[in-house]
């Protein structure tokens, strides 16, 4: 809209308070309702957290660590949740959902008590919905109460800020008995642990790219694009009260990753700031490096490159009888007929990779690393942390057949994990 027609609409001020019809979130805490949550939590055999984004938004972190830390309730979070307790918690199990953990989603099938706090139950994180936790009974706290019993019908609703909530639930809470179900479930995670292995011996492996990452930034703002790098790092990145995790979730907002990070530099300019992309997603916002070079932001984008989209082959692979189609970046009008996308004409017969994400950084002005092998890794991450006046781009080469599992097909069970695959 032309800006003279704008500031006809309104003056371009902040009111002190927000009124609009239709839009009245609840500010308090029905205490008979947290009562009655905290009754049922403790008639639990098998309880378990699910906590979502809202944990985070609401700044709730410490507190729901000493809630847990008083109940001893093991912990799931949604990808969009994950950061509201630290990953090195005893009692946190991983994510849940179509690419969580095989513990957590077995967890979710098998407890007696769900308490979600901050989560819109989407069909990322229950599947199917007719079959997501079958035997437990669900308490649900959120702010939004159009968003309780929406997805998934609940026992015991609380419309309330998560930090509010959790406030009221301390001073009530009991320490359970839960030592036998935590070992239960730590035995499905021994048993079925989260992996990211090369396909390929020699390879960098998706696992080690992040366990060096996580050697390197201590604390930080971590932000993705969209893929399987997205879900990589939900799977291995190490959360802590000096780290926050910012992904679209699943928005599937490819290109969303370089953007934000601009945006988060800005607003945090004495806090380290990692992009984690994937090599077609950056493209789709890359132009966006010249804002990034001009205002002299030294965020580390470090783009995991593959040579596809992805997180597509990989459902093409799984689930479409590896029908591949529109996937491969290295593909051109030549190549017709001649590639059957197994990876046997690979580097042999595939033109090159276009762009040169490296001469690409410095046309731009920025820095530029392409890492290609495991042992350098951690040297590369050591200079981008030296490089404070520009950004830098670190591309690491990894083997498109590498996978993100567990995996579930969408619209089916938690219980029907993909957890290998032969390649």
């Amino acid at each position: 809209m032309p800006s003279n027609i704008v500031s006809e609409i309104g003056p371009a001020e902040y009111p002190e308070t927000v009124n609009i019809r239709g839009y009245k979130p609840s500010t308090g805490v029905h205490i008979g309702q947290i009562k009655k949550a905290l009754e049922m939590l403790k008639n639990a055999k098998k309880p378990l957290f699910l906590i979502g984004d809202g944990v985070n938004i609401s700044h709730a972190n410490e507190e729901f660590e000493k809630l847990v830390n008083i109940t001893k309730v093991p912990v799931i979070t949604t990808i969009m949740g994950k950061g509201a307790i630290p990953t090195k918690h005893p009692l946190f199990i991983g994510n849940v959902g179509m690419h969580g953990s095989y513990a957590s989603n077995k967890a979710v099938n098998e407890c007696d008590v769900l308490f979600s706090i901050g989560t819109r139950f989407n069909d990322r994180v229950t599947g199917r919905i007719a079959e997501f936790a079958p035997n437990a009974k669900i308490i649900h706290i959120d702010i939004d109460s159009a968003s309780i019993s929406r997805n998934i019908v609940v026992n015991i609703p609380i419309v309330a800020d998560a930090k509010a909530a959790i406030n009221e639930l301390i001073p009530l809470a009991q320490e359970l008995y839960t030592k036998k179900w935590v070992n239960q479930i730590k035995a499905w995670d021994k048993e079925y642990p989260v992996t990211a292995p090369s396909s390929v011996e020699g390879r960098i492996s998706p696992q080690a790219i992040f366990e060096n990452l996580n050697k390197a930034f201590t604390e930080g703002i971590f932000l993705t694009d969209v893929g399987q790098h997205q879900m990589w790092t939900t799977q291995f990145l190490e959360m802590n009260k000096n780290k926050q995790l910012i992904t679209s979730g699943g928005l599937g907002t490819m290109g969303f990753g370089l953007p934000a990070a601009i945006g988060a530099q800005l607003g945090n300019p004495d806090k380290r700031v990692v992009c984690i992309a994937g090599d077609g997603g950056v493209q789709m916002t890359i132009q966006e490096l010249a804002t990034a070079v001009q205002l002299e932001l030294p965020i580390t984008l470090v783009i995991i490159n593959n040579g596809f989209l992805g997180m597509v082959r990989q459902m093409q692979q799984f689930f479409h009888d590896k029908n591949y189609s529109g996937t491969c970046l290295r593909k051109r009008k030549s190549c017709e007929g001649k590639c059957n996308f197994d990876g046997s004409n690979i580097p042999e017969c595939c033109p090159p990779y276009t762009p040169d994400f490296i001469r690409l950084a410095e046309s731009y002005g920025a820095y530029g690393i392409r890492v290609t092998d495991e042992d350098k890794l951690s040297d590369a991450f050591e200079e981008a942390k030296k490089n404070t006046d520009s950004p830098t781009i670190i591309e690491i080469l990894i083997d498109f057949k590498d996978v993100v599992l567990p995996m579930v097909q969408g619209g089916k069970a938690l219980d029907n994990m993909l957890l290998e695959t032969n390649y």
